[in-house]
């Protein structure tokens, strides 16, 4: 029987290319993001023309049943397996009192309370099967608040932390949650790309990238995501940290004072 990953914050960068990964393993891609619905078609249509099989949704994440009318609209595809929520939240380094409230709801809203409603909605189905994997993309930023990064990180933190929590409760019923803490550079043109500006990014990728594999390749992290799916039960992991061989771990830099 077919089954689907649906893959939430499916741009060009890890997004994209774990959708290409698990499609290429047999399933039904189900590719959904905020905007650019050329791109998206693109993707699909690429993925398609490969004769994998894609489907592409646009979303609004904090809109009001949309998240919940997504995971319906997956599941009449075929069952969901696999759910990766690869939404981000970085608002960029913001003092306190340049980070209004409502910008600081928002990075809750997306990288914590969207997880939350998937999660509301699809575990309860993932129980019934008996097996389900909820792959986080997460950030440095779960682990330790910088200086500028207020809402990034609570925002992030509160969803590593409702990682553990789904796993204390789900775990022994078959549901797998994978906390995975991206800790570097992505080699991603239309996330850090976009942060960045072309100009930076791309003096970015001759520093680090490309032939020196300085900045993490998304092609290579779906690889890991795909693994992570298909662990046996006697052996899962429940959060790992990726980055690049040449970058020393968030635990080893110097701390802001």
């Amino acid at each position: 029987m077919k089954k689907t990953c649906l893959v939430i914050g499916a741009g060009a960068g890890i997004g994209g290319s774990v959708g290409k990964k698990f499609a290429a393993e047999g399933y039904h891609a189900a590719l959904c993001r905020r905007s650019n619905i050329d791109g998206l078609n693109a993707m699909v249509e690429d993925m398609r023309e490969a004769g994998l099989s894609a489907s592409g949704h646009l979303l609004n994440a904090v809109e009001e049943g949309a998240l919940e009318e997504l995971v319906e609209a997956a599941e009449a595809i075929a069952p969901i397996d696999t759910v990766l929520y690869n939404l981000g939240a970085q608002i960029g380094n913001r003092s306190l009192d340049e980070t209004p409230l409502k910008t600081f709801e928002l990075g809750w809203r997306m990288a914590c309370f969207g997880l939350f409603r998937v999660a509301k909605v699809l575990v309860p189905l993932m129980v019934e099967r008996g097996h389900g994997t909820i792959l986080v993309t997460s950030a440095t930023a779960a682990m330790r608040g910088n200086s500028g990064q207020h809402s990034h990180a609570a925002a992030m933190a509160g969803r590593r932390l409702l990682c553990q929590t789904m796993n204390a409760e789900y775990a022994a019923q078959g549901v797998h949650v994978v906390h995975i803490m991206v800790d570097g550079a992505v080699d991603a043109p239309d996330t850090l790309g976009k942060m960045l500006g072309a100009e930076q990014f791309e003096a970015l990728r001759e520093a680090k990238g490309k032939d020196k594999d300085g900045l993490l390749l998304p092609e290579k992290m779906a690889e890991t995501y795909f693994h992570l799916a298909t662990q046996h039960r006697s052996a899962w992991s429940h959060e790992i940290d990726l980055r690049a061989y040449s970058d020393l771990a968030w635990w080893n830099h110097a701390v802001n004072i």
